[in-house]
């Protein structure tokens, strides 16, 4: 039951990670005008935000099979 007490803790970081960091943001370039050797990119920028419920219930989650783990068998 090993694996399953560390990816508790992988999951109660993962979770309190989503609570610090509410939202983050990513650049993607695109292609806009492609006519032979001449290209013309275009730089997009996507706000991707997480929820506050998604973070506690991850956190949840983990600290469960944490102590799901934990028990001797």
């Amino acid at each position: 039951m090993r694996g399953l007490s560390l990816l508790g803790v992988i999951l109660v970081v993962l979770g309190i990670a989503g609570l610090v960091f509410t939202n983050f943001s990513y650049t993607e370039k695109t292609p806009v005008v492609k006519a032979g050797p001449i290209e013309v990119n275009a730089n997009e920028e996507h706000h991707v935000a997480i929820p506050t419920i998604a973070g506690v219930v991850v956190m949840l989650a983990g600290v469960a099979l944490v102590f799901i783990g934990r028990k001797p068998t």
